[in-house]
C-alpha cells in the first residue's frame, strides 16, 4: 500500500537523497530521440559520484553530480555517461515520511519529462 508522500524543498536538497536505484515510472519524450539509451531507460542508479542506465539490452555508466542555479537555487541533475551527456532539472521530489518510497521528476534539456519512482 502507497504512504502518503510529502514534497521536498528543491531549494535545501541534500545531493545525498538523490542516490539509490530508481526505476522509470513515466516519460513524454517531446524532441527526445527514442531510439535513445535515456528515452529507453528503465532504471537509473545513482551512487556516490558514479551513476548506470539500463535499458531494454543497452546499459551505460558514468558519473552524475547535482548543479545549482545562481538565481533560484534550482537543483539540475547532469549525467556525464560513455555515450551520452545530458542535463536535467530536478522539478519535484516526493518521499514517504519513513523515506521508503519517493518519486522523483526531471526535465531535460531536450524537453524530455521523466517520473522515477523507488522502490
Amino acid at each position: 500500500m502507497s504512504q502518503a508522500l510529502f514534497d521536498v524543498n528543491l531549494q535545501q536538497l541534500p545531493d545525498e537523497l538523490l542516490a539509490g536505484v530508481w526505476r522509470v515510472a513515466s516519460r513524454v519524450l517531446n524532441q527526445t530521440d527514442p531510439t535513445s539509451l535515456m528515452a529507453c531507460a528503465e532504471q537509473v542508479v545513482l551512487q556516490p559520484g558514479r551513476v548506470q542506465i539500463e535499458g531494454p539490452g543497452r546499459s551505460d555508466e558514468g558519473s552524475w553530480m547535482v548543479q545549482r542555479d545562481e538565481l533560484l537555487n534550482r537543483p539540475y541533475l547532469t549525467l556525464e555517461l560513455d555515450h551520452e551527456q545530458t542535463r536535467a532539472l530536478v522539478t519535484r521530489l516526493r518521499r514517504s515520511r519513513t523515506g521508503s518510497e519517493s518519486h522523483l521528476n526531471l526535465y531535460f534539456q531536450s524537453g524530455m519529462e521523466m517520473q522515477l519512482t523507488q522502490p
